[in-house]
Parts: C-alpha cells; structure tokens; sequence
C-alpha cells in the first residue's frame, strides 16, 4: 500500500507541499487539506461512526461518517469515495458541497487538528463493513435524533462535527428523507 501523503497548505488554502500521514498530526499540526462527509441512507438517516479507539486523533469519539484527507490532485468527491469504501465499504453518490469554506483547529490528548476542511452531504449505498482500524461502531439516526445526541452526550462528539452540524442546520441545505 502506497504511503499516505497529506497536503499542506499556507493560511489562504494554497498548498505549499506534502508530508507523510504519520508526520502531520502532532501538537503542532501544520495546517492541511481534509474533508468531512455526512452520508445519509435511502430512508433520510445519517449514518454517525464512532472512531476506532486505536486511532491516533481524537480516538473514541462518535463523529460524522466519514472524514479525511485528499491526497495530491485529489479530488475531494474521490476522496470520500476513496474513504467510504475503505473504512465502511459504502459506495457514495449525490455528494453535494454544503460547508465549502469550513476550517477549524481542534486539540485532544496533545494531538491537534488544523484543517481546511469542506464538508459535503451525501447518499451511501450498501451495508456498513467498518474497518477496524478505522471505526469502532455505526449507527443510523434521524438527524433530530443526531443532535440530540450530540445536546445530551457533549464531549462523546467531535469538535468538529458539533460544531459541522449546527452550521449545516443553518445553510437549510440538509437532504430531504
């Protein structure tokens, strides 16, 4: 398997070069390319992954289906392909950008993550086969079910995916059931 490489970036988005994958996630993260997808099933649910608890960044935590990070002229709807069959083994389609210009930094355990970061929505076809090394568990929830989990479950969630969900919420750009 070829070497994962993460595309860096400058503070206006421009990339200014690559590192390997075990290289970049530190207490200094420099800042790089990533995506955050949220993939729903044919019935309107989302599908919400709880990270697998060996991972190096925020391990554990329950977040939204899939994230990660387009390689080098990558796109990023072949990205989420690409991550969807790899950690779940779902074909993806309909993926719309919904939080194009999203970008945060976020700490846990001394590891931190310093991404621009656009975030999509999306239909997933098939049965989750989660990788485990990737994903400890799935679930699929209502989105009101989602956020109220999220209200009532805090910290259990990312960082980015809490703050994701309420910033979709007001584009009024969820898919429709």
């Amino acid at each position: 398997m070829p070497e994962e490489l993460i595309v860096l970036l400058d503070d206006d988005g421009t990339e200014i070069g690559t590192l390997p994958k075990p290289l970049v996630h530190h207490g200094d993260t420099p800042l790089h390319r990533a995506f955050s997808a949220y993939l729903f099933a044919a019935d309107g649910r989302l599908l919400v992954t709880r990270r697998a608890l060996s991972k190096q960044t925020f391990p554990g935590m329950w977040t939204n289906t899939v994230c990660g990070h387009p390689g080098p002229g990558e796109d990023d709807a072949a990205a989420i392909a690409r991550r969807a069959a790899d950690e779940l083994g779902l074909q993806v389609d309909r993926l719309a950008p919904v939080l194009p210009d999203y970008r945060y930094r976020a700490e846990f355990q001394g590891v931190v993550e310093n991404e621009i970061c656009p975030v999509y929505t999306g239909v997933f076809h098939g049965e989750p086969a989660p990788a485990a090394a990737e994903v400890e568990e799935w679930e699929l929830l209502d989105w009101d079910a989602f956020r109220a989990r999220q209200d009532t479950e805090g910290d259990a969630w990312s960082p980015w995916c809490r703050e994701q969900a309420r910033l979709i919420e007001a584009t009024g750009l969820l898919p429709a059931a």
